[in-house]
Order: C-alpha cells, then structure tokens, then sequence
C-alpha cells in the first residue's frame, strides 16, 4: 500500500509516517519509480508506534523495544547499556503512573454514569406517575 492509503487506514498523517521511517520505526519498499510501498500489516505497526508515542516514549525507545510488541523476539538486545535499561525502567513506571490514572478517571466516570442514569430513571418514573392518565 501507499503512503497515502496507509495515512488514511491509521490516521497517522503522512508527514509523521515520513518521520518513523527516517527514525527507523518502519522500513517501506521503494517501488522502481521512488513511492513507498508498505507491506501488510504496517498498520498494526504504525497504530502500535503511534500508541507508545501518545505514552510518551520517545523514539529512539520505541525502536528498540518494537520488535517485542508481538511477543518475545528470537534475538535479545546484544548488550544493552545500564542507562538505556535505566531509562526504559523510568518510561514503564511512568506508563505504570498514566494507567494508574486513567484507571481512577474510569472509575469516576463509572461512578458518575451509574448515579447519573439512576437520577435519570427516577425522574422518568417520577414523572410517569405524576402524568395524567388518558390525556
């Protein structure tokens, strides 16, 4: 597929495909006349990149651990450095921060929409037996 048909399938605008693909986050073919051309399933990819992007990673993470979204990889990192596994921990705590949050807003919103459609359903019965009958 196209740049522009994998733009429109994702949501991802073109130019920020254009950046994953000079970050090194996807790696289309180049077809005789220059276009890019992306196999199946980069939208998975791009909508997975896209989500740890809206986390907060930063890319040059993001790259390194991509190949283990779908699983473990076959290869682990050849050695990777004490800092880049320092900041990789600070990025899941950080994740672990944000879902801990958007877990407590769900539970208001919960909370909110149980106590708002039971105000709703009392009026509505409220009502129902203050209406006239046979009007």
């Amino acid at each position: 597929m196209k740049i522009g048909e994998l733009s429109r399938l994702t949501g991802v605008s073109v130019r920020a495909l254009r950046y994953y693909e000079e970050e090194g986050l996807i790696r289309p073919e180049r077809g005789g006349n220059g276009y890019r051309d992306y196999c199946d399933g980069a939208d998975e990819v791009v909508r997975q990149i896209r989500g740890l992007i809206e986390c907060g990673l930063p890319t040059r993470i993001i790259r390194d651990i991509l190949p283990y979204l779908d699983g473990p990889a076959d290869l682990l990192p050849q050695a990777p450095c004490a800092q880049m596994l320092d900041q990789v921990a600070a990025e899941r705590e950080q994740l672990d921060r944000r879902i801990r949050c958007l877990t407590r807003n769900r539970a208001a919103i919960d909370a909110y929409l149980r106590a708002a459609r039971a105000a709703a359903r009392a009026a509505e019965d409220g009502e129902a037996v203050m209406r006239p009958t046979g009007v």
